[in-house]
């Protein structure tokens, strides 16, 4: 569906993809084969330090059905099942993790024109239930999430947040960590044709009495090149430059230097993204 609110997740989603996404500071690996039956096979190696984490994941759709397994380097074992639209904007997530037993959980979505709602359940005697709705339109949308932990009977979470959005940008607001955490973002698109876009993320921490922010900008400098680029109120500055060499094939230069203590050596990492 194009249109609607979305999921409370959505709220604030495209400043923090300006802000975050595409980052990385280690050396990540990731190439993607496929079947001639439609089995997608995903190999992923990322060295941090001296430490190197890698993971398999296969992948098979069938019709509405998505089956996701992954196995990773200590041996843990990572299952999603996805059902798309059972019934019209409806979606099902089956989870679990293997070797641990409370990892089992059920999802499900639904979204509309006018609101979007999320649902969760732990499959264990005791589970933690989460529930998200958002009520709205393509414009503006206000909402909130609780997590609920039925074997303390404490809640885990309880947040809330609105968003505006027009076809040039697009602000939020939200109170996480409890009410604890006040947060504004804005992202204001200077150019569709050029990716230009600039973008701002501010909190307070009402128990800390602190403040943090960070801003950031893109840019495309042809259409299979974009740099990027970001700084907070830390003195950490960080860019990156990406190129799409073949479709859906990526590979990612990113750096970041701590400005207020440049002895320091700087945070280099390579991303190199593979698939046919």
């Amino acid at each position: 569906m194009g249109k609607g609110p979305g999921l409370y997740s959505d709220i604030g989603k495209k400043t923090r993809d300006l802000l975050n996404k595409d980052y990385n500071f280690d050396q990540k690996f990731s190439f993607t084969s496929y079947t001639s039956t439609g089995l997608a096979f995903t190999s992923t190696g990322i060295k941090k330090g001296e430490f190197f984490l890698g993971d398999l994941n296969t992948q098979l759709k069938n019709n509405n059905v998505t089956t996701d397994i992954k196995v990773d380097t200590s041996s843990n074992l990572f299952a999603t099942v996805t059902i798309d639209e059972p019934a019209p904007g409806l979606k099902t997530i089956l989870s679990f993790t293997v070797p641990d037993q409370r990892s089992g959980k059920v999802e499900l979505q639904y979204l509309h024109d006018y609101a979007g709602v999320s649902t969760s359940i732990g499959l264990t005697p005791s589970p933690i239930t989460h529930f998200s709705g958002v009520i709205g339109n393509d414009t503006f949308s206000v909402g909130g999430e609780v997590s609920f932990d039925t074997a303390s009977g404490n809640f885990l979470k309880y947040d809330a947040g609105l968003s505006f959005s027009k076809p040039d940008f697009v602000s939020s607001l939200t109170l996480t960590g409890k009410g604890d955490t006040l947060k504004a973002s804005y992202l204001h698109t200077v150019s569709p044709l050029t990716k230009t876009a600039v973008g701002a993320e501010i909190s307070h921490s009402f128990s800390r009495s602190e403040n943090t922010f960070t801003i950031g900008t893109q840019h495309a400098l042809d259409p299979l090149t974009t740099v990027k680029g970001r700084l907070n109120n830390y003195g950490k500055a960080a860019a990156l430059l990406q190129h799409e060499w073949r479709p859906k094939s990526f590979v990612t230069l990113s750096g970041e230097v701590d400005t207020k203590a440049l002895h320091n050596s700087a945070k280099v990492g390579l991303s190199l993204i593979l698939k046919p």
